[in-house]
Order: structure tokens, then sequence, then C-alpha cells
């Protein structure tokens, strides 16, 4: 497959910003109402919180599948760049707060958690300038970590079997601390990089 290139040809071409890769970003923005409507109106119904679980299942299912999709065909766009870590936050962000809403996970945790998501997120934008903070390794883990953990918070499994899931949620709040404080060390090297170059 050819790269699109501009009638000049020096460049790429960004592709146009109607595409799969961003139609499921935007089904997982979607999805974040509907999955909290799910959680918050029967939040103790077992069907329903099998619901829930089977919904975050599917919207982060999308998130794996579009950033695939979208470099592997070339339909990378700023739509994409832009919306599809925020539906991201947004989905994992409802699933926190409504768990702790409904008092199943602690109000600490979820503050913490989401102060890092939205502060790496918002860092990432304020260090354009200087260079790309790509998501790295650790970042990827912790992603896997929170969205097992969420999960597992979901489903309406027996206390003893629950407490697995709170073992793998302090798994996700450590990497998630971690991870959160080698981007800023990352974005200080980049930064210093970019100003001595």
């Amino acid at each position: 497959m050819t790269d699109n290139v501009t009638a000049e040809g020096s460049a790429p071409a960004e592709a146009h910003w109607l595409n799969v890769p961003n139609a499921l970003t935007a089904l997982r923005l979607l999805l974040v109402p509907v999955f909290a409507w799910i959680l918050l109106s029967h939040p103790h119904d077992d069907l329903w919180r099998w619901g829930a679980a089977v919904v975050f299942v599917i919207a982060s299912i999308t998130d794996v599948i579009d950033g695939k999709v979208a470099r592997k065909y070339g339909l990378v766009t700023r739509f994409g760049k832009l919306w599809d870590p925020i539906a991201d936050k947004a989905l994992t962000g409802m699933a926190l707060v409504g768990l702790s809403i409904i008092g199943e996970l602690p109000w600490w945790i979820t503050i913490v958690i989401l102060v890092r998501e939205w502060g790496i997120t918002l860092l990432r934008f304020l260090i354009l300038k200087y260079g790309v903070m790509a998501a790295n390794r650790g970042g990827k883990l912790k992603t896997v970590f929170q969205s097992i953990a969420i999960v597992w918070y979901l489903l309406p499994v027996p206390n003893w079997l629950h407490l697995v899931g709170v073992g793998v949620m302090w798994i996700a709040l450590l990497l998630t601390v971690v991870t959160g404080l080698d981007y800023c060390r990352e974005a200080y090297l980049l930064r210093k990089r970019a100003q001595t170059a």
C-alpha cells in the first residue's frame, strides 16, 4: 500500500477524518453514557452488572482495534490523535467514578488514577512543541491492568473471588503512579534535549 502524498509529492497527506478508526473512537465515546446508565441504574442487579461489564469490554476492544487499523492502513488523523485518548480516559474515568459512587471502590483510588491520567494527557499536549511523548511499554501494561481490574469489579463475583480483583486494582494503581512519574521524567528530558539542541 503506497503512502498518500500531496500534489507536490513532498509530504504525506492526512487521511480523511471519516474512516473506520475514527468511527470506532466515536462509538467508544457514545458507549460511555450507555455504560454509565447500565451500571448506575441497577448497581446491585447481577444481570445488569454483566451488561455493564460486556459494554466496557466492547468499548475497550474498540480502543485496541482503532489504533491498529489506523497505523496499518495509514488512517491516522488529527481527529483520532485528539479524541482517541479522550475517549479512553472518559471510559476508564466513568468506570472508576461509577464504582466509587456505588461504594465499591474507595474514592481516593479513583482520584489518584484520574489525576494521573488527565495530568499526563495534559502534559503530552504541553510538550508537543518539544516532541511527541509516545506511550511506552509500562503505560500499556498499566492500561491492561486497569481494564482487567475494572472488569473484575464490575462482574458479580463472590466475595472471596472479589479479593483477586482488589489485588489487580492495587497492581494497576502502583503501575499508574510509577508510569506517571516516568512520563514526567521523560517529558523533562525531552524538553531539556530540545532546549539544548
